[in-house]
């Protein structure tokens, strides 16, 4: 078993021991959601609140790893599967991070939920552009356009630009901690706008080549 599967193994383990632990604890109804200003605006009964996010947690884990296996190109998938395999930890770690912060907001710990999660989110940018810089030709990991999938100069090219990008999103998303009246734009406005322009720079380099 690969040392990544252990560790997202035991984060799964520890967020299912924390939900049994705290859940008597817990009050009957908790604040599951916050809108763009931090302020909680969406609320769940104990039970779902304390173990959805496990099962979330669970269920995208199962489903990334059943990508290598399923995908027609899998063995392009094997070329670049130790950064997929940590992009699959960190995700982990961040919807831990999450469940965690709920937690301590429904013990009455009081924060700006959107500003503890802009490093979060700059980390996890940072990291999908390392991934998407070494991503060869797939079905499911990448930026999968028409383009990139007909050509693998188009999809290298776009991928090298691609994982620059994402990058820089994630660095400018961590400007969010300074700039606080500007974080959630800040971690939005960029990776928006990365997606877009790879898309469009794809089809470029694909006319190019016909």
């Amino acid at each position: 078993m690969r040392k990544t599967t252990l560790i997202i193994i035991a984060i799964l383990l520890l967020s299912f021991a924390i939900g049994i632990y705290v859940y008597p604890k817990m009050p009957h109804l908790m604040a599951s959601h916050w809108n763009s200003a931090g302020n909680v605006d969406g609320y769940m009964s104990r039970f779902w609140a304390v173990f959805l996010m496990p099962v979330i947690s669970l269920f995208i884990f199962l489903l990334f790893m059943l990508i290598p296996k399923i995908d027609p190109m899998k063995k392009n998938v094997e070329k670049f599967r130790n950064y997929f395999d940590w992009c699959i930890v960190l995700i982990m770690l961040f919807m831990l991070y999450l469940y965690i912060l709920t937690l301590l907001w429904n013990f009455s710990y009081r924060f700006n939920m959107v500003l503890m999660l802009v490093p979060a989110f700059g980390i996890l940018f940072y990291y999908m552009g390392v991934l998407v810089g070494h991503a060869k030709r797939n079905w499911f990991i990448g930026i999968r356009t028409p383009w990139t999938m007909s050509s693998s100069r188009v999809w290298d090219k776009t991928h090298r630009l691609g994982g620059i990008l994402f990058k820089i999103s994630g660095i400018i998303a961590l400007l969010g901690v300074f700039f606080q009246k500007y974080a959630i734009w800040l971690v939005i406005v960029p990776v928006v706008a990365v997606s877009i322009w790879t898309a469009v720079y794809s089809y470029l380099e694909f006319r190019k080549e016909n």
